[in-house]
């Protein structure tokens, strides 16, 4: 066949598969996306590619087994459209009548016949000879917000989809604070001190900083890093952003002693009381960072007691025994899957130590549904439930929390941070392999921080999947991180529309973007928020395409706001009046300098020390600091948010003073965004940032204590100054917390 057929028929695919032909770099450059990559990225789809004839009957056999079904998979409306059902029938189907039967999530039924001659049609195809038309009905009744099925027959042709009814909006539009502004700090949990915890922060801290928040700083709410489970090994498996597990949370989080289980278990108790225990509690407490494998380690051992403990009581089918046995049910496949990986993860690494990630474990264990790995789950019952037991306490401890800050009148009270990606050694791609696409790994293409592109090493998600299954998996995804929290933070929103794909073999700068389908998972998205009463914030930093912003803003999504990142076409920091109201707004992130940092180079000297910067490039980069720092004092002078007898140049600040930290603080609170979220360390005027991208064991990623423990943040002198300067901030800007109705 001729080259040019070969290229269209490749075109085509490439544009029913979401490839995008090309892309914009920052600086303005566009990069063609080149055959061979598109060959690549399709042969991950498991579309063959290597020539026309090839190609040709790709596209058939996914032509046929869209239009043979009758119905197709999963139908997304919003509750003010037309509730419409597409339904696929053969030009010569001799049946005229379709027999629909919709089953609603409330267990209500209706019945109904349409006549197919009436039905108008939206499309049609020929296929084999054969044409396919699709008809356009309209179900004749209202349905409520939430997922139903619909079944339909026409003749001998039977079909059901999931249909999902979804609000315009999310939960935004009723903010609790009665459109009023909220505050709040964020804060890495796993690094919060106190004279009690046991090396890292835990949900009894949490409780601690509610009280904090809501009483000292009258404010709103508590952001948190990602509490997913990980493997708490350093330095490769930390990262809270990159999971072991993102729908079950990290067991290390737990408050072991306020445990009912443990409180009843004596022997439990005893061991806690022995010196050796007790040294070892106090080393991890006093270490300057969280030590991820002793902790675990010493956790473990007590939640086996405790665990021990409770089988004792589930024996005699106790009420919480049923309500664990709820739990589990409630819970269902998603929980299984996970308590039996991890129960898998330990067994095999105890007898071969060597054995760190479930691709090199034996091949009969490397399936969920394996018989093997059936066998191992009913023989290892006890090790099976043991991690099933922990996200119960997990989930009974963050549901206080969250209650706790109700009480306490805050109006959001936990806002949770949901991440992008899963660690492809994890639990999720063990569990759930068919909804991640092999072959290719996440990235970002070349910019001014990575020249060469970023290649984060994780699969992208396999959205034919998703929508094949209902968009099961993507709502449990959204459900289990907004519960038990009043705010939701989706990292990286932009893989609603689109993500970054780099097909194995070639580097990050050879990749492409490739579209989703985003307007059904913007659809649950707001489903989800509505139904949970959860705020949904979008990270979206980096380079967005105005659309998506725009779409983000239809749908109640709130946009993401950084004081170094807004600027103006001409390089100019832009003025707290121009900030868009539909907003978090935030000093920096875990991934940026923090405000003391930035201001005295630290995240430089740290970028050097690390070798990701020569002596020249600090050069360059210290020069363009210091004149980001002169344009960001210029405009805190114009706007008399520092005291005019002050010196005017940058260079005569060799650190953040504390004039200049209450102008940065002051400047954020009164901006016209909804929410604004101070990071722990810039309200302390702490000099290191969590994460260092681009580093593994260069540097302590993930594990950094905060400068102020929970104790002395209302006892130290220094701590209580950045109370109260950040409190006066959130009264004069209109950002107390205002109770719920």
């Amino acid at each position: 066949m001729p080259s040019d057929t070969f290229e269209q028929l490749l075109d085509h695919a490439s544009s029913l598969y979401g490839i995008e032909p090309h892309y914009w770099d920052i600086w303005g450059r566009k990069h063609e996306i080149t055959v061979e990559a598109r060959q690549a990225l399709l042969r991950a789809r498991g579309v063959e590619a290597g020539d026309a004839a090839e190609l040709e009957r790709s596209l058939a056999r996914r032509a046929r087994a869209e239009w043979e079904r009758l119905l197709p998979p999963v139908v997304v409306v919003t509750a003010a459209a037309e509730t419409e059902l597409p339904l696929n029938v053969s030009d010569d189907c001799p049946h005229t009548v379709a027999h629909v039967v919709v089953h609603r999530e409330d267990g209500g039924e209706a019945a109904f016949e349409l006549p197919l001659t009436d039905l108008p049609e939206s499309a049609s195809i020929e296929i084999d000879g054969r044409t396919w038309v699709r008809k356009v009905a309209h179900l004749p009744l209202p349905l409520p917000l939430g997922y139903h099925r619909v079944q339909a027959t026409v003749g001998e042709a039977t079909g059901e989809t999931r249909y999902i009814v979804t609000p315009e909006r999310a939960w935004n539009d009723h903010l609790p604070t009665r459109g009023r502004r909220a505050a709040g700090v964020a804060i890495s949990l796993y690094g919060v001190r106190s004279e009690r915890n046991w090396g890292c922060g835990d949900f009894r801290d949490l409780l601690g900083v509610i009280d904090w928040v809501a009483n000292d700083l009258e404010a709103s709410f508590v952001g948190l890093n990602p509490l997913h489970a990980i493997h708490n090994r350093r330095p490769f498996n930390s990262s809270p952003y990159l999971p072991n597990c993102i729908y079950y949370q990290n067991f290390i989080y737990l408050d072991v002693e306020g445990m009912e289980d443990f409180v009843r278990s004596r022997r439990a108790r005893l061991l806690r009381g022995e010196a050796a225990v007790e040294a070892e509690i106090a080393r991890l407490r006093e270490s300057p960072f969280v030590e991820y494998e002793g902790v675990a380690a010493l956790k473990l051992r007590f939640l086996k007691l405790a665990f021990v403990q409770f089988l004792r009581e589930w024996r005699t089918g106790s009420k919480r025994a049923a309500a664990f046995h709820d739990f589990r049910v409630r819970e269902g496949d998603l929980l299984e899957k996970f308590a039996a990986y991890c129960a898998l993860d330990q067994w095999l690494h105890r007898r071969d130590p060597k054995l760190w990630i479930w691709p090199n474990w034996p091949e009969e264990y490397r399936d969920p549904d394996s018989e093997a790995t059936h066998a191992f789950c009913q023989k290892h019952w006890r090790s099976v439930m043991f991690y099933a037991y922990l996200q119960w306490q997990i989930g009974l401890q963050l549901q206080r929390a969250q209650r706790t800050a109700r009480a306490h009148k805050m109006s959001i009270g936990l806002y949770h941070d949901l991440a992008l990606a899963t660690d492809r050694f994890g639990s999720d791609l063990w569990a759930h392999r068919p909804f991640f696409v092999s072959g290719c790994r996440v990235g970002s293409p070349p910019d001014d921080f990575a020249l060469g592109g970023q290649d984060w090493g994780f699969p992208p998600p396999n959205s034919e999947a998703h929508r094949a299954n209902g968009y099961r998996l993507f709502a449990e995804t959204i459900r289990r991180n907004a519960r038990h929290g009043g705010a939701l933070r989706m990292d990286h929103v932009m893989r609603l529309f689109r993500l970054y794909w780099i097909p194995d073999g070639c580097d990050a700068a050879h990749g492409a973007y490739v579209k989703e389908v985003s307007l059904d998972f913007l659809r649950i998205l707001a489903l989800e928020s509505v139904r949970n009463r959860v705020v949904v914030v979008g990270e979206d930093l980096g380079t967005v395409d105005p659309a998506i912003r725009e779409t983000l803003e239809r749908f109640g999504v709130l946009s993401y706001r950084l004081f170094y990142f807004e600027k103006d076409a001409r390089g100019e920091f832009r003025r707290y009046r121009e900030y868009p109201r539909q907003a978090l707004v935030s000093s920096t992130t875990h991934d940026l300098p923090t405000l003391a940092g930035m201001w005295t180079g630290a995240d430089l000297d740290a970028r050097r020390a690390a070798g990701m910067l020569d002596q020249t490039a600090f050069d360059a980069q210290s020069r363009a600091r210091m004149e980001e720092k002169q344009k960001m004092l210029d405009m805190l002078f114009e706007l008399d948010l520092m005291p005019p007898a002050l010196p005017r140049r940058a260079a005569e600040y060799p650190v953040l003073s504390g004039e200049l930290h209450n102008a940065v603080v002051g400047f954020l609170a009164l901006t016209p965004s909804q929410l604004l979220a101070i990071n722990q360390e810039d309200l302390t005027k702490e000099t290191e940032q969590q994460n260092l991208p681009g580093t593994t064991w260069q540097y302590p990623n993930w594990s950094r204590k905060m400068r102020f423990s929970i104790e002395q943040l209302r006892a130290d002198p220094e701590a209580r100054g950045y109370t109260a300067m950040f409190h006066h901030w959130i009264l004069k800007s209109g950002r107390k917390n205002e109770p719920p109705e």
